[in-house]
């Protein structure tokens, strides 16, 4: 583990709200030839997973069919710590890194689905999703196997 990671963990508490509050993750997965294949997505953090929807064909999706073993990122970028020589300039932020085996899930779509409006469009709660929709839509889940998360901030952070 790197010195930095030793000083500036990020307990569950500040990891969870992290995974609640961003909007953006990146998922990881390998495709057939060993190359990894990272794409950004939105995503909800419900019941200790991470949940992800989009379409039910593309690379991600063949991906995981294959290999289930992903890798999931999602940082915030609070400012740069100025200094006078470039050499030490820094960047204030918070990112967690969660290793875990994805699949693709059928059973409460329509919840996680709920969870992924009421994480990005938070006025339209509670509105009925079309079954539509929901059958064209494929969740995909992560069970984290392993997770971490680290910061860094100084006084002085420039946005």
């Amino acid at each position: 583990m790197q010195g930095r990671m030793k000083k500036h963990q990020l307990n569950s508490t500040e990891i969870k709200q992290l995974l609640w509050t961003e909007k953006v993750g990146r998922l990881a997965t390998l495709n057939s030839d060993g190359f990894p294949y990272v794409v950004p997505v939105h995503f909800a953090f419900y019941n200790d997973k991470i949940y992800i929807h989009g379409l039910p064909k593309g690379q991600k999706v063949e991906n995981l069919k294959s290999n289930p073993h992903v890798c999931f990122e999602v940082d915030h970028m609070s400012g740069l710590i100025m200094h006078e020589d470039p050499c030490h300039v820094n960047t204030a932020y918070q990112s967690v890194v969660i290793m875990g085996l994805a699949k693709l899930i059928e059973e409460e779509k329509e919840i996680i689905l709920n969870q992924i409006v009421n994480k990005y469009t938070p006025t339209l709660s509670g509105k009925k999703l079309p079954a539509k929709m929901i059958n064209v839509t494929s969740v995909i889940e992560i069970k984290i196997k392993e997770c971490t998360g680290k910061y860094y901030e100084k006084t002085g952070a420039v946005s």
